[in-house]
């Protein structure tokens, strides 16, 4: 008898998860902030590689129903690129006596976006409707579009779900399917594979962390393989979001 009585709750409680669904929502706090952590490694043949690390504070202004907004500022950035056997380094924490004189020619240009704040409005399933930076500083805007790595589907999902999403940056277009893969007590875990199109061709495969009481997206890693005019690409971007 208890063997039975032990079968059954192990079944219902399999069936119980199996059909455990999830509406997934940014539920952001007014006066809350939030650190994001982008890391980009690219790799383009044996001559040329490039890592690069940026680190976002996200303050929330204003909530209003299913709408945000937000203001952005980058509170450190590094890089690291290799080209043609010559080295380039920068570190934004670092003073001009310690940076050489490649470090020193990457800070007059990373300089004005340290300096800016960028102003966001968007909507709980993570669509930014609105971007603007203050002062103006070309290419910041990319960035922080970028920041924004995945958009929710408006019904709720379980283990097996999947939704797609679209981002195009500069003449390519990347495809991503999302799929459920685990519900746990507290997050939702999600792969993550698609294609580009494009002025690149590949293929998109990674992995998602979702929260669920938050639905922040805590941890992100995408993988990339692509063949950008006949040169062979790897990329991969890492995110890590947390509350400060």
């Amino acid at each position: 008898m208890k063997k039975l009585l032990v079968l059954f709750l192990t079944l219902y409680v399999n069936v119980f998860t199996a059909q455990e669904s999830v509406v997934l929502r940014m539920n952001y706090e007014k006066g809350a902030v939030y650190e994001n952590t982008m890391t980009i490694k690219q790799e383009m043949g044996a001559a040329m590689s490039m890592g690069m690390t940026i680190i976002v504070d996200s303050k929330i202004v204003d909530v209003q129903g299913d709408s945000y907004e937000s203001e952005m500022k980058f509170t450190k950035m590094t890089m690291d690129m290799l080209q043609g056997g010559n080295v380039l380094s920068y570190d934004s924490t670092k003073s001009d006596d310690e940076l050489d004189a490649g470090g020193k020619m990457m800070k007059m240009q990373v300089a004005p976006m340290l300096k800016a704040v960028m102003y966001a409005k968007g909507n709980d399933r993570g669509e930014v409707n609105e971007i603007r930076v203050e002062p103006n500083v070309p290419g910041m805007e990319d960035m922080a579009n970028q920041s924004s790595s995945v958009v929710y589907p408006e019904e709720a999902v379980k283990v097996g779900s999947t939704w797609t999403m679209e981002k195009e940056e500069k003449g390519m277009k990347m495809n991503f399917i999302y799929t459920v893969k685990e519900i746990t007590e507290d997050k939702v875990i999600v792969v993550v594979s698609g294609d580009v199109g494009g002025m690149a061709t590949g293929k998109i495969k990674g992995n998602l962390e979702i929260e669920k009481s938050s639905g922040l997206p805590l941890d992100s890693k995408i993988d990339m393989e692509m063949n950008v005019n006949g040169q062979e690409v790897a990329s991969k971007v890492t995110m890590k979001m947390t509350k400060k």
